[in-house]
């Protein structure tokens, strides 16, 4: 994956902690209620709504971010952006 390695980076580590804070640690796609430790389904995850395909800019973008439920995202994200991949003829 493209820009693996900026997950890594401390500025990744504290916008993901304001996008929780901001999103109230509520995931925003299902209403539940962010409070499992991964890999519980209810842990937090800052999903990017565009994917950053390694584009910095977009990866560090606050309007490119959710946070999300660990069991939304690894299901109903995964699928949406298969779909996508499928359809854009790749």
């Amino acid at each position: 994956m493209p820009g693996r390695s900026l997950y890594n980076t401390a500025r990744w580590k504290r916008l993901r902690l304001v996008v929780l804070k901001r999103d109230g640690f509520v995931c925003q796609q299902t209403g539940v209620r962010l409070t499992g430790k991964a890999p519980a389904p209810n842990s937090p995850v800052v999903d990017h709504k565009t994917p950053h395909r390694g584009d910095p800019d977009l990866f560090f973008d606050p309007e490119n971010l959710q946070a999300v439920s660990k069991a939304w995202h690894d299901s109903e994200k995964q699928r949406q952006e298969k779909a996508e991949w499928l359809t854009s003829g790749n």
